[in-house]
């Protein structure tokens, strides 16, 4: 429906309306209501004002949160949260 399961190293997504309800899912966030409320909530204590850029400009356009194996990446547009779960490899500092 969104071309969503394209993404490389892609484990799950979400898709949300502007309300938070689950359009669509896949992968390990199949189905996983109980997650999407958890980063809707974390969603909206993070924006401060409102949550759509048209009413105040100060909406969110990129979260990231990373764990030692997966990261969840959550992007805005048209009204439409999309939360994509992704394998994480952390790389090794470079020593200048």
């Amino acid at each position: 429906m969104h071309g969503i399961g394209r993404i490389t190293d892609e484990i799950g997504h979400l898709v949300l309306n502007e309300d938070g309800a689950v359009v669509d899912s896949g992968g390990e966030l199949e189905n996983a209501e109980d997650v999407a409320n958890v980063l809707m909530s974390l969603i909206k204590c993070t924006s401060k004002a409102s949550l759509w850029p048209g009413n105040s400009g100060d909406a969110f356009k990129k979260i990231s949160i990373t764990y030692p194996d997966h990261a969840y990446v959550m992007c805005l547009s048209n009204k439409t949260i999309y939360i994509i779960k992704r394998a994480f490899e952390p790389q090794e500092p470079i020593n200048v």
